[in-house]
């Protein structure tokens, strides 16, 4: 299945600087963290390191400019970091990356590695399009509560990615549904890759080949495409 990707005209006048780039990935393997998903975390801190220079996460132009985003949709950057700067504030730290399973270390080294958040989704959990938009405040949102699944559900007005069937990403790309992420069994996957101005297409696109090409190399023979949403 190839799901629909659109954007709202609600969410391009918010951030008119905004746009996604999709890696579809078809016949995948997937499985426990490794030497070679863990190699892929260790580079990606190497080179985060390498392009901060000693400042904090927030300081880089491109995390500055959705720190501004999220606090134009009601969301308080500083308590509910972009995914971006959650990870890179993470993998500066005595605790480092968490190593996840596969497919999930490698869009995170991705999102580390060129500062841009990345989002992984299983295509098979996917019900009907996906698409950006301003929630309503009655979208269900499965997720884990004190270890326990619950149903939560967004703010009005907060930016959210859903489905037919719910909300599978909160407050843009902060925090990600149970339903549809990628576990070891996961063979078909969609990724989202998401800039703001001042980060160029150069830029978005030179991380979109980068992760496609490593999906390549975690499994040979998976059909992979890059296209940009509607």
């Amino acid at each position: 299945m190839t799901p629909t990707i659109t954007v709202s005209d609600e969410v391009r006048a918010l951030a008119p600087g905004f746009t996604c780039l999709a890696v579809e990935a078809h016949g995948l393997v997937n499985g426990p963290s490794d030497v070679r998903s863990s190699a892929l975390l260790d580079d990606a801190t190497r080179r985060l390191a390498e392009r901060l220079d000693g400042r904090p996460p927030h300081e880089d132009p491109h995390l500055a400019a959705w720190r501004d985003t999220y606090t134009a949709f009601g969301a308080k950057p500083s308590r509910t970091r972009n995914s971006a700067e959650a990870l890179a504030k993470r993998a500066l730290s005595e605790a480092g990356l968490p190593r996840i399973n596969l497919l999930v270390d490698l869009y995170n080294a991705i999102s580390v590695a060129h500062l841009i958040p990345v989002g992984g989704e299983d295509t098979d959990r996917i019900e009907g399009a996906m698409r950006l938009v301003r929630s309503t405040g009655r979208e269900p949102f499965p997720t884990v509560a004190g270890g326990e699944e619950a149903i939560e559900h967004p703010e009005p007005g907060e930016v959210v990615w859903r489905d037919d069937e719910g909300v599978t990403c909160r407050r843009w790309n902060w925090r990600q549904g149970v339903r549809t992420r990628l576990t070891e069994e996961s063979v078909n996957a969609l990724f989202l890759l998401e800039s703001l101005a001042p980060m160029t297409a150069g830029e978005l696109e030179a991380a979109g080949t980068e992760l496609a090409e490593s999906l390549e190399k975690l499994s040979p023979g998976a059909r992979i495409t890059v296209r940009t949403p509607e």
